[in-house]
């Protein structure tokens, strides 16, 4: 039986008991059965590539030391690690494919229920791919995009275009260190190609793959979904919104859209507004309709709409059991196979939608762009028929709720800073180079039940704002962060820095900036290229002083951005080791000699207060590098040991 839940926000720690109550058993349950884990598969010297095996190497060295192939540790563990950079980079590149695809759709049918919502970045990123824009119209240039776009995911010549935007010195970097992504999908073949039974075994080699196809992720796939989707459903916009279970309603029919595709759940909060769906759901006797998102479809239809947040990853389970959810929809990526049985210990309809992630037994739908309305109403009436079905005995909504500011963006950076008619990254770095700010941290990523739910994420960044470090976050560390209070502007006079205080009440924005889901995570490498561009921090992204973490990592795709950050020159903090401590030579490279080589690096550190200082330690190593003045307001930090 799993422990309470002592440091997560008040609706988890309610639904969390309610659930024990229900005997409903949830994740933190499953986690608590599993223990304890392979100690192998930690350390990462177990392999299953081949038949021969299973092979495992004996950390102690009075055991086998190499496999049946004769694969030693740093190969085992460096094989096993890029694949996990392969998972994730397919999974970020995929969501990429399908916006892509979305946009050619869009572009070529005569009717359809997409439109191209924001023509100015249609022509911003099509300048890019060189595209001439000159008296085309919208649709033709999206054409040629789309085309541009989905090439890049099999092309046999040449390199992944949106790398270009990186700052020049990083880009003649990658191609010294012959690690310049090729194309999208030749890069995650490659890798599954050189770990297969005896091909690569070479443990830096194998690595240097790893990097590539991650550097295709974050400056190809994920870059790809992210400005595209900017095109068809708009650039985020700032908005004031909520976050947390409480957003669900006794009284109207409450519909959980869960995963990270947008293209259904965009469609899906325009037809929820539509007054004829309003209207079929008042005579099911319900006041209305709400949607609350989970995961990154919730930042997602936040960004863009304002539709408040529901839940994080692991709360999935948890807004089942408040017994309110008339229908949960999902499509793709952190969906626990778990929720259909906690949707079958209540009334609530759980459906999937995408051909690439069925659960058996539960009802499926399949999403197709060219029948986007229909299904979506299709879902929705659905959902509402479902609402009389609730057993009002079981409904528990804990009543709690936070509010937000989010929706900032790569470009809204330049307006917020600047103003509209002056917009510029100057003021940003200005605050950097007096030393009101001491730099920024990009902290992201899932959660994890092996942390006391939020913990990390909460006191990482608590500490580094409290240290005039400016945070930028996206995905379920976005989440977590706007149920604990902390995008709100006043949040800054609570818990930052004077420096940070300063600059957040000159803009009027909250110490930490919602930046969008976790594919939105190249919006933080362009804001990273465009502070370069700006001038006076370096001439590469491995100057500047900032770091990035994810201190309750858990999926494949954590690996593949953090790869992609540590390519990218960024310091790279996650709470637990990724699974390479059976190999010392392989464990050094990522957290010691890779630096030399990218400019980032890997570090390891569960605790996230001493994460944070370890983190601060790196931003002023980098403010020393550049000569900058003293920090102006020097806080109760003191360096980590």
């Amino acid at each position: 039986m799993a422990k309470e839940l002592k440091y997560a926000d008040k609706a988890s720690q309610e639904l969390f008991n309610h659930s024990r109550k229900e005997q409903v058993p949830i994740v933190w349950d499953r986690y608590a059965d599993m223990q304890p884990h392979c100690g192998f598969g930690e350390l990462g010297i177990c392999c299953r590539i081949c038949s021969m095996g299973p092979c495992r190497i004996d950390p102690f060295g009075e055991g086998p030391q190499v496999g049946v192939c004769g694969a030693n540790a740093d190969t085992i563990a460096a094989r096993n690690l890029i694949r996990m950079i392969a998972g994730g980079a397919a999974a970020h590149s995929d969501h990429g494919r399908d916006i892509a695809h979305t946009l050619l759709l869009t572009a070529t049918k005569s009717e359809f229920d997409y439109k191209i919502k924001d023509t100015d970045k249609l022509k911003a990123v099509a300048g890019i791919y060189g595209i001439n824009t000159e008296g085309k119209d919208p649709k033709e240039i999206a054409r040629e995009l789309a085309e541009k776009a989905l090439t890049e995911f099999g092309q046999y010549k040449g390199y992944v275009k949106m790398t270009e935007t990186a700052p020049a010195a990083r880009v003649k970097l990658w191609k010294d260190l012959n690690i310049l992504p090729r194309s999208i999908d030749r890069e995650i073949v490659e890798i599954m190609h050189r770990t297969h039974i005896g091909v690569d075994a070479e443990y830096k080699n194998l690595i240097s793959q790893g990097l590539r196809a991650a550097i295709g992720d974050g400056w190809g796939g994920s870059m790809i979904a992210t400005e595209l989707s900017d095109i068809l459903f708009n650039r985020p916009l700032i908005q004031s919104s909520q976050a947390n279970l409480g957003v669900l309603k006794e009284d109207h029919v409450n519909l959980i859209v869960h995963g990270h595709e947008p293209v259904l759940s965009d469609i899906l909060a325009m037809v929820a507004m539509d007054e004829k769906m309003i209207a079929k759901a008042r005579e099911k006797g319900a006041k209305g309709i709400v949607i609350g998102g989970i995961c990154c479809t919730a930042n997602e239809i936040l960004m863009r709409h304002g539709i408040p947040i529901a839940g994080s990853f692991l709360q999935q389970e948890l807004a089942i059991a408040t017994g309110a959810v008339d229908a949960m929809v999902v499509d793709v990526q952190c969906l626990m196979p778990g929720l259909a049985y906690a949707s079958s210990c209540f009334h609530t309809k759980l459906i999937t939608t995408s051909p690439k992630g069925k659960m058996p037994d539960v009802q499926h739908i399949e999403f197709k762009e060219e029948k986007a309305l229909e299904i979506a109403r299709q879902i929705l009436e659905i959902t509402i028929d479902n609402y009389s079905a609730r057993d009002k005995k079981k409904v528990f909504i804990p009543q709690h709720t936070e509010d937000l500011v989010a929706g900032f963006s790569t470009e809204s950076v330049f307006d917020f800073l600047g103003g509209k008619y002056r917009a510029t990254y100057r003021p940003l770095n200005d605050a950097v180079i007096s030393g009101r700010l001491r730099g920024a941290a990009g902290v992201i990523g899932c959660s994890n039940p092996n942390i006391d739910y939020e913990y990390g994420h909460i006191e990482m960044v608590k500490e580094l704002i409290k240290n005039d470090v400016l945070v930028v976050t996206t995905g379920c560390n976005a989440i977590s962060c706007a149920k604990h209070g902390l995008m709100k502007p006043e949040a800054a006079f609570k818990l930052a820095g004077k420096g940070l205080q300063e600059v957040c009440a000159a803009v009027g924005i909250p110490p930490v900036i919602h930046l969008g889901s976790c594919v939105d995570n190249s919006r933080i490498l362009r804001v990273l290229a465009n502070v370069v561009a700006e001038g006076g921090l370096g001439e590469d992204i491995s100057d500047l002083p900032v770091a990035g973490a994810a201190p309750e990592w858990m999926s494949e795709k954590a690996v593949s951005i953090g790869f992609y950050f540590v390519a990218s020159g960024v310091y790279t903090m996650i709470g637990h080791s990724l699974p390479v401590k059976g190999s010392p030579n392989l464990y050094k490279y990522l957290t010691e000699d890779i630096e030399k080589e990218v400019g980032g690096k890997w570090a390891f550190e569960p605790d996230p207060i001493k994460a944070a200082h370890m983190m601060l330690d790196h931003i002023d190593k980098k403010r020393k590098l550049l000569k900058l003045k003293p920090v102006m307001y020097e806080q109760s930090y003191k360096p980590a040991k």
